[in-house]
């Protein structure tokens, strides 16, 4: 397959996982900042920015409408929805000749209502479940239409790193908050887990509970461990006829991760979570640029994500 083509399957899978993720984190946030008045709106609001990897402008007050603007309406801020999503469709665009029809006008929709202004009028809960709704329809597309080829393999790779990663930062964010409850409810419906989790563990909620469900559940699509699994799948298919070892450093780094998180015992896990999250998040980085490496050398182009590759 062309690096070219490979590497926009790759990025749109990222770009719109982002898109979603992104959506679903600022809808529980801003709910809980206008349901909860006693809260401090700047710490919460820096705290939410930081999580996201965007560095909070340093001598300016930072409430709910600069964190919108930074991770949700800007288009000139890179983390942002509008930002993420303009990059998903400029990503087909360079790819068009092997979309499907269905993909192309999911993604190509998506990105007008953005550019035209109705997803900023839509308001923040609708505005956030329409992103859901359209990452759900341009995922669906591809699932429907797309052959199980190279470029599935690199659109499914691309998802499910970035999913990883956001995952973590989650987890993170849950374990510096502290307690058991809201930060780790939070968090489960963040991820859109918090319905599966009270039916695996029987409504029974603890901070054990969750970062095991967020971290190490093989059954739940959203957690670390199926994310990262998923992930060496895709590479496997994409090395097949390796018969010993692997010459890949990204497959090598994902595996290598994956087995430390499945293999420890929980304690040593959640012992030090933001650390542990840390060392995840910085896996998929140099996973990221091990594949950028190995399968996309010949392209233009260097994509990045809020400041984060």
């Amino acid at each position: 397959m062309l690096s070219r083509i490979a590497e926009s399957m790759f990025w749109i899978g990222r770009y719109v996982e982002r898109a979603e993720d992104t959506a679903r984190i600022l809808d529980v946030q801003t709910q809980l900042l206008i349901e909860d008045s006693t809260g401090d709106e700047e710490t919460t609001c820096r705290n939410l920015l930081s999580v996201m990897g965007v560095e909070a402008p340093p001598d300016s007050h930072v409430d709910l409408d600069v964190v919108l603007g930074l991770l949700a309406y800007d288009a000139t801020a890179p983390a942002s929805i509008a930002a993420v999503l303009a990059a998903a469709r400029e990503s087909a665009r360079r790819a068009r000749e092997t979309l499907s029809v269905t993909m192309w006008e999911a993604l190509n929709t998506t990105h007008r209502h953005v550019t035209t202004g109705q997803f900023r009028r839509m308001g923040q809960g609708n505005g956030f479940r329409w992103v859901r709704d359209r990452a759900a329809l341009i995922n669906g597309a591809a699932d429907a239409s797309m052959t199980r080829d190279e470029g599935w393999q690199f659109l499914i790779l691309g998802r499910t790193i970035e999913r990883a990663d956001m995952t973590s930062r989650l987890v993170a964010t849950a374990a510096l908050a502290g307690g058991v409850g809201s930060p780790w409810s939070s968090t489960l419906r963040a991820c859109g887990g918090h319905e599966a989790f009270l039916r695996t563990y029987k409504g029974l909620e603890t901070e054990r509970g969750a970062a095991e469900f967020l971290l190490l559940d093989r059954l739940f699509p959203r957690s670390v461990v199926f994310a990262l699994s998923r992930a060496e799948q895709c590479l496997d298919n994409l090395e097949s006829g390796q018969r010993a070892g692997f010459q890949n450093d990204a497959h090598r780094l994902i595996g290598r991760t994956r087995a430390e998180l499945e293999y420890r015992p929980l304690a040593d896990v959640i012992a030090d979570l933001p650390a542990e999250m840390e060392r995840l998040q910085l896996t998929c980085s140099r996973a990221t640029e091990a594949i950028t490496h190995r399968y996309f050398a010949g392209s233009e182009g260097t994509h990045w994500m809020g400041g984060r590759i």
